[in-house]
């Protein structure tokens, strides 16, 4: 399928399939989304720390993911993580797309050595999916 003009979607054009499935598979070792979390959530004991890194303990006491622990991202620190062993895998959350939160938070843990993903769509994703949130 060839053109004289090239579109705006292949005006640069796609990088190798070699490229591409690298950097796919580099950013799913970042991220994770709502759906797979509520599957780890709802079946065995999930294999993560799922944390709700909101600074607003009223946003996190009027609805949050159900087995979340409310820890700001500011509050991330070798002192709040004593109790985890150094191999827990966290997986942040805020509010949503308009957030950095999440991604504050994933900089904190990484930098102290954690491993950690962010949940794309926080919040509003987790909404959007149709799944419920929990009050405290």
């Amino acid at each position: 399928m060839s053109t004289a003009t090239p579109s705006p979607v292949t005006t640069i054009p796609p990088v190798p399939p070699e490229v591409a499935a690298d950097h796919f598979e580099r950013l799913l070792a970042l991220e994770t989304d709502c759906w797979d979390v509520h599957q780890s959530m709802t079946g065995a004991e999930p294999d993560f720390v799922l944390l709700h890194v909101n600074g607003d303990r009223r946003g996190f006491d009027s609805g949050h993911v159900p087995g979340a622990t409310f820890m700001p991202h500011g509050t991330i620190s070798e002192d709040s993580l004593v109790g985890y062993p150094a191999d827990t895998v966290f997986v942040v959350y805020c509010a949503g797309p308009h957030c950095n939160a999440a991604d504050r938070a994933a900089a904190r843990l990484a930098r102290l050595g954690r491993p950690v993903k962010k949940m794309i769509g926080g919040r509003v994703g987790w909404l959007d999916e149709g799944f419920q949130l929990e009050t405290s």
